[in-house]
């Protein structure tokens, strides 16, 4: 026995060889088509013929000639065939034929000694018979071992007969117990799995079946092999011979799964179609259980099952080998065998399949569902001590690199069980899903991504660079220090976003419009452990922007801004000194309603956008959830916008989810941009060109600085001299102005440019300062009369010597600080910085458009817009629900907004000395 023992597990390597370039198929026969001269081979799955005095039996398989006798008792005709077993009740006797090994053996119905008996059979003692079994099956996930009864029944019995008598139905029997056993390979014991690989091993003589190099004659097959790298032979040496689409006739988009069915006892069941939920434990209609078979579907099933169903449901465990069907060139369907990826098997006591590496795998062919039968002990009748329930169930099917027509390699389904240890069944669960994906490489997007993605980041960096130099020449400093560095982190942090967004957009678009769009199959979809690099890429996006949006609303909070008024006194008028009592002549006040005028356009237009939040945040949800564009984000093939309520609903896409998302807000955002810039600014209202008019029919000027040595200017000063007027004189200047009867509002003689950029010299930003510092030493009163006389009377002469300061610098009474206008070079425009260095005077750049806007949010849309895509996209993949993106997205643009407004508005008050309780 030890000798044979030691012979149990042969390396496989020996007795194993690769396939052939052919693949796994076979003709696919049914018992039908065999015909009265033929048998339906279960252990080859095809029609042979019967051999001499044989027939083919009522079953289809093959049976011994009998011979009808006439046994005379009660008018009964019984068939005998050799020696009758007689039993007897109440009320008849009828004839039981013996078990042929007790007819060869003894030719009697007495299996005595020296002949064994075992299992039902009887064996002649000088007969060489297979290694004695053992009838222990393990239960890992439990820590239990128990005896099956089951096994001590028919293990030795089944290995005996196949073993001598090639016995169809006992091979059969002795494979299923080693699938019980979970395929598990250990040169440590003699289980039902080492005495199938005893007979596999010692009956080479017999051939092979189908050309399948490792399927035995007249035995299971039950094994891949075990060679290294084996797997991804099988899976991948070979595709199948058909092609898929997502449009087309039925067999071109459905996956035709077949599978010959076993019981426990190794009798051959008959073929049955996946259709109908075969595979599937949990219970759904008829049309969703179907879905998982309709190409290009990702499916996903789970549910729990109550113990006790499934002790009612699976009282006795039926074995699949599964196959794909197809037609070959002449329309003759075959079989294609898919191998079994068992995550529960064992060799040599490791988990094998459980890593990612496909080179480890030891692939199967047989599986079941349910096991109720190995874990019962003692009795049969009785319920069992353990379950073994297919807990997850996965068909993969993977497409063919390259390719044009939808050719896929052999499927390949994984199968995890879970042991039940059975106490209470009624309270008892077991939590089950059935699952079908597809995948493709990704090896070839993810290097050209990865190409993308280093010559942007590289564009990025010079990008970066460029900005921060405009940025340095644009704060007056030569010195690259600590300030410097972060600037350029900053500046990287934005252009880095803006280079994930541009990746992340166009892949989800490129997989939205060739996964959908596609006929004859060439794409599939990322796995979800496949999107993680797209989700790290949205997510590290969306932090960049963030980045770069909060630093944006710093900047734009604290620039410099002074309203510079042209109003010049009209007349004088008399004026009591205070504490004096004298009279005296004075220069007659000029109101300060025109400033505060502007102060609050220049407040309301903080926050203006090219497009409306809201309707933005509701089209969005209006097409996604209303016109049904959210179904194009599922993971199957159609490309409908509607479902009917009875089909099934594949899970989501987060790259589709992405994608559909992005290019809708993108979409929309770009209708209402040309919307508001053709029709709406030109028709209806344009705020910034309306605020510039309005400073030049008030007579105010704006003077801004988001850089200590740049920002903009707007010149108000009005052509008519005087703006604080009445209603008739104010309808006088506007008529000549319109009929060309005054001079141009242009800072120049006969021009009419208005806005510029201006890049001031260090002199005149020093001489800002002073003035300035006298101006902020008090932010405003907090009441008509709550303030000192002292500090009040302070801040209005620091207020009106930057009002004189700067109306002079624009007149060019300071020579030493005089300013040039020009144009800028087109590069200049392109960069946006500037080439020359305002050393001895400061230069007026002439502004075409509202480059102000820059310190606006109307002038950094398209940072705005992005950053809302990735919040929104980022709610979205974390919570699956476009609705409560769409909400918060709304929010924070809110709350942004009202942050904007109010910190803005105390900015504003705080540089101009505009009292915070006129600005509504």
């Amino acid at each position: 026995m030890a000798t044979a023992a030691a012979l149990l597990l042969p390396p496989l390597l020996l007795l194993w060889v690769p396939p052939p370039a052919r693949g796994f198929s076979l003709p696919l026969q049914r018992p039908g088509d065999c015909g009265d001269a033929r048998y339906f081979d279960i252990s080859q799955l095809s029609c042979g013929s019967c051999g001499p005095n044989q027939k083919r039996s009522a079953g289809g398989e093959r049976a011994a000639v009998v011979h009808v006798y006439a046994c005379q008792d009660i008018g009964w005709f019984l068939i005998m065939v050799g020696p009758l077993l007689f039993v007897k009740n109440a009320q008849k006797i009828w004839c039981v034929r013996c078990e042929q090994t007790f007819i060869s053996v003894s030719k009697s119905c007495d299996c005595s000694s020296p002949n064994l008996l075992t299992g039902g059979l009887c064996f002649g003692a000088g007969e060489s018979l297979p290694p004695k079994g053992i009838a222990t099956v393990r239960f890992g996930q439990v820590g239990v071992t128990l005896t099956s009864a089951w096994f001590l029944k028919n293990l030795q019995a089944s290995a005996s007969a196949c073993w001598l008598y090639s016995n169809l139905t006992a091979c059969q029997a002795l494979g299923n117990m080693c699938v019980m056993n979970m395929n598990s390979l250990s040169s440590s014991s003699t289980d039902a799995c080492s005495l199938f690989q005893y007979i596999y091993a010692n009956t080479a003589r017999l051939g092979i079946v189908h050309s399948i190099a490792f399927w035995r004659h007249n035995l299971p097959w039950l094994y891949y092999g075990d060679q290294p790298g084996l797997a991804s032979q099988v899976l991948e040496t070979n595709h199948l011979p058909t092609v898929f689409s997502f449009k087309g006739k039925s067999e071109d988009v459905k996956l035709q799964f077949i599978a010959a069915s076993y019981d426990a006892a190794g009798n051959f069941l008959k073929w049955q179609s996946l259709e109908g939920g075969l595979l599937q434990l949990c219970p759904d209609t008829q049309t969703k259980l179907n879905a998982a078979y309709v190409f290009g579907t990702t499916y996903e099933q789970s549910c729990k099952i109550s113990v006790s169903k499934i002790l009612l449901d699976f009282s006795h465990p039926i074995f699949y080998d599964l196959f794909f069907e197809y037609n070959d060139d002449n329309g003759q369907r075959y079989l294609w065998a898919v191998p079994v990826l068992n995550l529960n098997l064992q060799y040599s006591e490791m988990y094998v399949n459980k890593g990612s590496s496909m080179n480890s795998w030891l692939l199967t062919r047989r599986f079941f569902l349910v096991d109720t039968l190995s874990g019962r002990e003692n009795d049969l009748g009785k319920l069992p001590r353990i379950i073994r329930v297919a807990s997850k169930i996965t068909i993969s099917i993977r497409l063919v690199s390259h390719t044009r027509k939808g050719t896929i390699y052999p499927p390949l389904i994984t199968v995890a069980y879970t042991d039940v240890l059975v106490q209470d069944p009624d309270t008892q669960s077991v939590m089950v899903s059935f699952s079908v994906r597809y995948e493709m490489s990704q090896s070839e997007a993810r290097i050209q991504t990865d190409i993308t993605l280093g010559v942007l980041g590289g564009l990025a960096v010079l990008w970066s660079l460029l900005r921060t130099a405009g940025w340095k020449r644009r704060t007056g400093s030569s010195v690259i220090d600590l300030q410097t560095v972060l600037k350029f982190l900053l500046f990287y942090a934005g252009d880095l976003a803006n280079v994930f967004f541009i990746i992340t957009v166009g892949t989800g678009i490129y997989w939205l419009v060739f996964f959908k769009a596609q006929q004859f199959v060439s794409v599939l979809l990322p796995l979800p452990t496949q999107e993680k690099a797209f989700v790290t890429y949205i997510a590290c996006a969306f932090s960049l922007k963030a980045v770069q949006f909060l630093q944006l609303l710093v900047s734009q909070l604290t620039v410099d801004i002074f309203f510079i008024d042209w109003e010049r006194p009209k007349g004088r008028v008399l004026k009591a000194v205070e504490g004096e009592g004298d009279v005296k002549s004075a220069a007659a006040p000029v109101s300060i309603w025109r400033t505060y005028f502007i102060a609050n356009e220049w407040n309301e237009i903080q926050t203006v956008r090219k497009i409306n939040p809201l309707f933005q945040v509701l089209a969005v949800l209006f097409f996604l959830e209303v016109v049904g564009f959210s179904n194009l984000a599922l993971m199957d093939s159609s490309s409908s916008l509607t479902r009917s309520s009875e089909s099934y609903v594949a899970p989501w896409s987060r790259v589709l989810r992405f994608g559909v998302s992005a290019a809708l807000w993108l979409a929309i955002a770009f209708l209402q941009i040309i919307f508001f810039a053709v029709f709406y600014e030109r028709f209806v209202e344009d705020k910034l060109s309306q605020f510039v008019d309005l400073c030049c029919v008030s007579n105010i000027s704006v003077f801004l600085l988001s850089h200590s040595c740049f920002g903009y200017y707007i010149h108000g000063r009005s052509v008519h001299g005087h703006a604080d007027t009445n209603m008739e004189e104010m309808n006088m200047n506007l008529k000549r102005e319109a009929e060309n009867l005054c001079s141009q509002r242009g800072l120049l003689p006969n021009t009419d440019g208005q806005m510029f950029q201006i890049s001031i010299s260090r002199k005149m930003r020093l001489q800002y300062d002073r003035i300035h510092e006298t101006l902020t030493r008090r932010r405003g009163p907090a009441r008509f009369l709550d303030s000192s006389a002292n500090s009040f009377e302070q801040s209005t002469r620091a207020y009106n010597t930057m009002n004189r300061f700067l109306a002079s610098f624009i007149d060019h009474v300071h020579k030493e600080m005089d300013y040039i206008v020009k144009d800028k070079l087109l590069l200049e425009r392109i960069l946006g910085m500037e080439f020359m260095e305002p050393i001895e005077k400061s230069i007026f750049y002439n502004d075409e458009g509202h480059s102000f806007s820059e310190v606006l949010y109307y002038g950094n849309e398209t940072t705005l817009l992005i950053f809302d895509i990735l919040f929104f996209s980022i709610v979205d993949l974390a919570s699956q629900s476009f609705v409560l993106a769409a909400i918060l997205t709304y929010l924070q643009q809110e709350i942004f907004r009202f942050i904007r407004n109010t910190v803005g508005q105390k900015n504003l008050t705080s540089k101009t000395l505009v009292d915070e309780r006129f600005l509504i």
